[in-house]
């Protein structure tokens, strides 16, 4: 059973409606009381025009390096989705916690605010980190300033866990991500005249073509790594807008698209294959019937892979306090990627509850998942104590 402190911790992080599209401040401003309550230090990083912040809180010596515990605060939205109770309030049944972020990562989140007390009794000879992040669920954007705070300001670690849902297995890589919107103006007017315009769903669709078989040639000749779940770099084509009749050539499409890339995959260049078909074919054919046609590109989002070696100093550490001797690769995206790329912090991702339940109506984690994390930070204070 976890601790009554991480108990009440979620039930208060859940009751924010942290969606991303909203801001996060009430919830940080009531974590930045408590810890003020404990007396720890700390440090907000934010974003006024959103209403939004992220924050570093240290406990124990702040010169040395550490340990980092990260985790976002934003969840996804619950819009449209068929919840059987209501999605901001914790409802324990069965040994499960049910609630909008319970897994994804709210708990992770209570369970490092539950454990400051243990950490403040503790004689640390090395400090423990609690980052707590915003807007990771649309493209990892509030860690950037956060992480660049911590570099300006000379923080230091050994590690950094990102307490992402794992079943706490240990994971040690994740794929890089390009979302893309392309925009398409073609020339509308009346289908009769079809072949005198420029049909932009039809660019739209040529396209998601040319995505779809770029996809299905990376699963036949790309890399591929049997230890993630999917074994490959895939591609993927989410949404195709545009059009208002049969009868009325479309003059503007809009698609969102992504890649999700094996670190050793050079996703850049998978990206550029399609705007360069896009640019050289398609565009030259456009603007010969209408000069005024273009195609038009956006990164939704991006963010890299990770690739932490299995026999890193912190791949065998979080694998220790797990007690676990297995680790693994995992297709979605976390924020690890840029612990390592911006503030070289060596990182692994390692939290409560199944990624099969992030996202999902009735999202829970079960209890003794975050009892077996509760064992999991215990572990890190003792190692920060030696």
């Amino acid at each position: 059973m976890p601790s009554a402190l991480t108990l009440e911790w979620l039930t208060r992080l859940v009751g924010f409606d942290t969606t991303s599209r909203n801001p996060n401040l009430p919830l940080i401003e009531a974590v930045e009381a408590f810890l003020r309550e404990q007396q720890v230090h700390f440090e907000r990083v934010e974003d006024a025009a959103q209403g939004k912040a992220a924050l570093i809180a240290t406990i124990g010596p702040r010169e040395k390096a550490g340990i980092v515990l990260s985790g976002h605060t934003d969840v996804v939205p619950v819009d449209g989705q068929d919840w059987t109770t209501p999605p901001f309030r914790v409802d324990a049944r069965n040994g499960r916690l049910y609630g909008r972020g319970t897994c994804d990562m709210k708990g992770f989140d209570a369970v490092c605010l539950g454990m400051i007390p243990h950490m403040k009794a503790a004689a640390l000879k090395k400090p423990i980190h609690i980052a707590l992040s915003y807007d990771e669920e649309i493209g990892c954007l509030g860690v950037r300033p956060l992480l660049e705070h911590m570099v300006a300001n000379g923080y230091q670690a050994e590690g950094c866990i990102v307490g992402e849902p794992t079943m706490m297995q240990v994971v040690v890589g994740h794929k890089a991500k390009r979302s893309m919107r392309t925009i398409v103006h073609g020339r509308g007017g009346h289908s009769s005249r079809a072949p005198e315009l420029v049909n932009a769903v039809e660019i739209a669709a040529l396209i998601a073509t040319r995505i779809v078989a770029l996809g299905q040639k990376l699963a036949r000749e790309g890399a591929r790594d049997e230890l993630y779940d999917v074994p490959c770099t895939t591609t993927h084509v989410g949404t195709l807008q545009g059009g208002t009749a049969l009868n009325i050539v479309p003059e503007l499409a809009v698609m969102e698209w992504e890649v999700r890339a094996l670190p050793e995959e050079d996703i850049d260049a998978l990206v550029d294959e399609i705007t360069t078909y896009s640019r050289t074919e398609l565009e030259p054919q456009m603007r010969a019937r209408a000069p005024e046609t273009r195609i038009e590109f956006e990164v939704m989002a991006a963010f890299p892979g990770l690739a932490t070696a299995p026999d890193a100093p912190i791949t065998t550490l979080a694998r220790r306090w797990a007690g676990r001797n297995d680790h693994a690769r995992v297709a979605y995206g976390t924020e690890a990627g840029l612990f390592v790329e911006m503030a070289r912090i060596p990182t692994v991702v390692c939290g409560p509850g199944s990624i099969t339940q992030a996202h999902q109506a009735d999202e829970y984690v079960d209890e003794s998942q975050l009892s077996a994390c509760e064992a999991f930070i215990r572990q890190v204070i003792r190692y920060c104590e030696e």
